[in-house]
């Protein structure tokens, strides 16, 4: 039986903090230093994250100062995510781990599997729906959740949890964003638009597309429960034994070092 090292995150961070200490983490499991590592963890203050290809002029800058809700530019690809009412995984793993795949279409697939299994537990039937090559993004607005992607999961047709990787350095990052309660459009007030009837019918988009855990399961989870589920998913569906753990100090002292170098950065989260 694998090991995989579980860090619960009950104390949530900032999202530059969050993007620093996932990078941390990819760093120590590509080092060797660390074994594979699932972290589950949440945001406060909300966060809106760009993907790592993102121009920056699609945020409303001013909507999000109003709000007092942060920006960070994420280290994987896609589009806008709004963090708040959520919990969040990253995976990290070599390369030569089961679950990295020959390639990333072949990761998502093997771990979407643990993903599946976790909403199970729930009493959800979802699916990973293989979105193949052709799904194209570029007609498509700034949002995440309006996006297909490789076997994202759905619930009745509407996508509830997105996904993003990044292979670096002999290491795999995937993570990803389950909405657990709140307006999934909210995310549409802090972005730039045209005009306000834009702004209306990308909100309507977004509701259509997308869906939270409390709609699909007709009542509100709590990030505790939902986190217990989704490490004992990823144990069975994968005949891991799941060791509880923290962050190393190594791994604390990099994390300081990311945040002031990139993700706290604002020429950096601004750079496109």
């Amino acid at each position: 039986m694998r090991q995989m090292r579980a860090l619960r995150d009950c104390d949530f961070r900032d999202g530059a903090s969050n993007m620093a200490v996932d990078c941390a983490i990819l760093e120590a499991v590509a080092g060797g230093d660390q074994q594979p590592t699932l972290r589950l963890y949440g945001w406060k203050p909300f966060c809106l994250s760009l993907g790592y290809g993102q121009r920056s002029r699609e945020v409303d800058s001013d909507a999000l100062t109003a709000r007092g809700w942060d920006l960070v530019r994420r280290p994987t690809g896609g589009k806008a995510i709004l963090h708040g009412d959520e919990l969040t995984y990253s995976l990290n793993l070599p390369l030569d781990h089961p679950l990295a795949g020959a390639d990333p279409v072949e990761s998502y697939r093997r771990i979407s599997a643990g993903l599946l299994r976790a909403l199970e537990s729930l009493g959800l039937a979802a699916i990973a729906q293989h979105q193949g090559e052709n799904a194209r993004q570029a007609d498509l607005g700034p949002v995440c959740f309006e996006l297909p992607s490789h076997y994202e999961i759905s619930v009745r047709g509407r996508k509830l949890i997105g996904s993003a990787q990044l292979r670096r350095r002999g290491a795999v990052l995937q993570h990803g964003t389950l909405p657990l309660d709140g307006d999934v459009a909210r995310i549409c007030d802090v972005l730039s638009f045209d005009s306000e009837e834009t702004r209306t019918a990308g909100k309507l988009q977004v509701r259509k597309r997308a869906v939270t855990l409390a709609q699909v399961a007709g009542k509100s989870l709590s990030w505790s429960t939902v986190a217990a589920a989704i490490e004992r998913g990823f144990a069975c569906a994968f005949d891991l034994e799941m060791t509880p753990g923290q962050l190393s100090a190594a791994e604390s002292n990099r994390a300081t070092e990311l945040l002031d170098e990139r993700f706290g950065n604002a020429a950096w989260t601004k750079k496109r």
